[in-house]
């Protein structure tokens, strides 16, 4: 739950003996596929994995999976070890691991076209790729949406032919303000260390906010840490950039954004639909309803291979700004002199070019995506008519769920499983990503032999799936009266979002339990975080108190600051706290804690309106990932005083509940409702 990019508790201790293992791989890199390695032992025979196993296992893998078939991982592994039923340990898991990924990055880098290739590290055998084309688009965005910031104008605007863009990313400040560019407000300024020269310290805590508040905005970043921004690991840094910019670009492509966008749809139910699917497919169903209006026979179902010959685009242009078109750009024979034409189309109409004419006969789907993302956003052809929009008003517009979904949604998805979901309530419905979350956090609890991997056919099965989700829970002695797997299955929003909230709560104590050593193998419960936090408080002289996680006086914010100065002195800057009096004051305040959370370490998925209205729930998640945090640390790196034994006395006298629900019921509020 808690835990900087690159750092972060070793669920494993010392993952490998061998030296030359270690040079090959972040430590970040070391605990996920040690992860997969654990996953796929437990899936085999009697928990045992041969070099055999691994040609179908390693379908998973990054890169592996994705650029070699099995057959091709099959022969590889034939002609390179002799004994194939040879039992594997992790150490030549590994190695296997490296050999492959070699034969497969050096098949792709064969075929890469406008890449430079470079050695992740001095030692290594790994070869990653970057696109030059993209670079320069990604450059070009930061040097438009950036040029005028008062800090960055000292640097930018940035040359897209050299490496501006990876030395000046290394000190973390670009790299914050994009994330405030895509979705303004995550992080507080006041946040960021911002001066010509940081210490290492000081960049590290800017790393540490950018990879904690990327993730809070829905990135994945579970193979980049901190270290991978000093050493300028150009590939990661590249990623995340184009994690960033995409959800900028996509962030109109929603019904609360553009409500217009529901004459796509002929009734409510496809509204609902339309609302559940990821804003990359709504932006293909703009495209798609704007081409049948143009007469455009074909059907555009991705951003490579059916846009490369031009046509859709020429079409797509010609019906949103017929006074800019140029007749001879369907009649032009050479897709890219046709692919020329289209880009002085949309120069005409005002939009920023994100690509080449190259880059639209290669097919490059990041950077078309990106050029029809910003046409949608400069002029989208919607017109809808007041009949229309009343479809939106019969939905219900519940706040507490949405923002509750997107926390969830958020931390799933930052726990690198295989599924990437972009809503909640459609993408658990198979049961497969609850499957794997369940896996992640209580790894071996899932009984994969009868789970169904989708795509899902048959309904049973999915309903196979929910039916072992519901279980598990109650084998965590989760709170699930009168809930069925098949309640899942039909997307039941308030039983799903209970699931979610007691499995993010059971991993927060769980966390926690493993790193309290003290306590004797007891549960940690909701009173221990509570005492925990108020102890630190008084021990530094702190005047503020929490009576429980839906104590109204949190709502100032001044508690948390004084517990996050208590955890580390140096992380509070007092002079800009407000008195929390005013709703202004208090949401300043709230801003600053999230943000100064982040820096120091601490995963999370609040808003600022979680801490103002006294959200219990993302209230006891804040206290815990601070918490956590601070256990992590070496004891000699503590504050002075500042130790675990201070309610060392209570823990003993704990008891053994998992479930301690007077200091945060699970779904029900002192009213009784939802």
């Amino acid at each position: 739950m808690a835990g900087g990019g690159g750092g972060g508790g070793g669920y494993f201790g010392v993952l490998v003996s061998d030296p030359w293992l270690q040079n090959q791989f972040t430590q970040v890199e070391l605990r996920g596929l040690k992860a997969h390695f654990m996953s796929m032992r437990r899936e085999g025979d009697n928990g045992r994995l041969s070099l055999r196993d691994l040609s179908s296992k390693m379908s998973r893998l990054k890169v592996v999976g994705e650029n070699l078939s099995e057959e091709e991982r099959a022969s590889f592994l034939r002609d390179s070890y002799q004994n194939l039923d040879e039992d594997l340990d992790f150490e030549l898991f590994l190695r296997v691991y490296l050999k492959l990924l070699a034969h497969a990055s050096s098949r792709v880098g064969s075929t890469a076209k406008n890449s430079s290739a470079f050695l992740k590290a001095a030692t290594t055998t790994l070869l990653h790729t970057i696109s030059e084309s993209e670079k320069a688009s990604y450059v070009e965005h930061i040097n438009n949406y950036l040029g005028e910031d008062k800090f960055l104008k000292q640097y930018l605007p940035m040359d897209a032919s050299t490496n501006d863009l990876f030395e000046i990313a290394k000190d973390g400040v670009l790299l914050c303000k994009l994330i405030n560019v895509a979705v303004p407000g995550t992080i507080d300024e006041r946040a960021i260390n911002t001066k010509r020269v940081l210490n290492p310290w000081e960049r590290n805590e800017n790393h540490t906010l950018c990879l904690n508040s990327a993730k809070a905005i829905g990135c994945t970043v579970v193979n980049i840490g901190t270290q991978d921004f000093i050493e300028g690991r150009r590939h990661l840094v590249l990623g995340l950039i184009s994690q960033i910019i995409k959800i900028q670009l996509l962030a109109d492509l929603n019904l609360k954004k553009t409500p217009q966008l529901v004459e796509l749809v002929d009734d409510s139910k496809d509204v609902e639909e339309l609302m559940s699917l990821p804003p990359e497919k709504i932006l293909l169903r703009w495209m798609n309803f704007q081409l049948k209006k143009a007469g455009y026979k074909r059907i555009v179902t991705n951003f490579s291979t059916d846009v490369k010959d031009g046509e859709a685009y020429a079409h797509l242009l010609n019906v949103l700004a017929p006074e800019h078109s140029n007749p001879s750009t369907l009649s032009v024979k050479d897709p890219l002199e046709r692919a020329k034409l289209i880009l002085e189309h949309a120069d005409r109409m005002g939009c920023k070019r994100y690509l080449t004419a190259r880059d639209i006969v290669e097919g490059s789907p990041n950077l078309n995506l990106a050029f029809v993302a910003h046409i949608f956003q400069h002029r989208n052809g919607l017109s809808t008519q007041a009949k229309q929009i009343s479809f939106l008003e019969t939905l219900p517009d519940d706040t507490q769920i949405s923002r509750e979904e997107r926390a969830f949604r958020f931390w799933i998805n930052s726990l690198g499983n295989s599924t990437y979901i972009n809503n909640v309530f459609e993408d658990v419905r198979n049961g497969w990503v609850l499957l794997e979350t369940l896996d992640k956090v209580s790894p071996g609890i899932v009984h994969w032999k009868i789970a169904t991997k989708p795509p899902i056919k048959m309904p049973f099965r999915k309903v196979e799936n929910c039916n072992q989700v519901v279980k598990i829970g109650k084998q965590l002695k989760f709170s699930l009266v009168n809930i069925a797997g098949n309640d899942i299955v039909q997307g039941n929003k308030k039983l799903i979002l209970a699931y979610l909230w007691q499995l993010m709560r059971f991993n927060i104590l769980q966390l926690l339990k493993n790193l309290r050593f003290h306590s004797h193998g007891k549960e940690i419960i909701d009173a221990d975080i509570l005492e925990w936090a108020n102890s630190k408080v008084r021990s530094l002289g702190g005047q503020s108190h929490m009576d429980s996680f839906k104590d109204k006086s949190l709502s100032d914010g001044i508690f948390f600051l004084e517990l996050l100065s208590s955890v580390q002195p140096r992380v509070v800057n007092w002079s800009l706290v407000t008195k929390g009096q005013t709703d202004e004051e208090k949401k300043m305040n709230a801003s600053y804690i999230i943000s100064i959370a982040r820096k120091l370490g601490c995963s999370i998925f609040l808003l600022p309106e979680d801490i103002t209205e006294v959200n219990q729930k993302m209230i006891l998640t804040l206290t815990a990932s601070i918490m956590y945090w601070f256990l992590k640390q070496p004891v000699e790196e503590r504050p002075s005083g500042a130790s675990d034994s201070e309610n060392g006395s209570q823990s003993e006298t704990i008891s053994n509940s998992t479930m301690d629900d007077t200091a945060s019921e699970s779904s029900i509020d002192e009213n009784g409702t939802r």
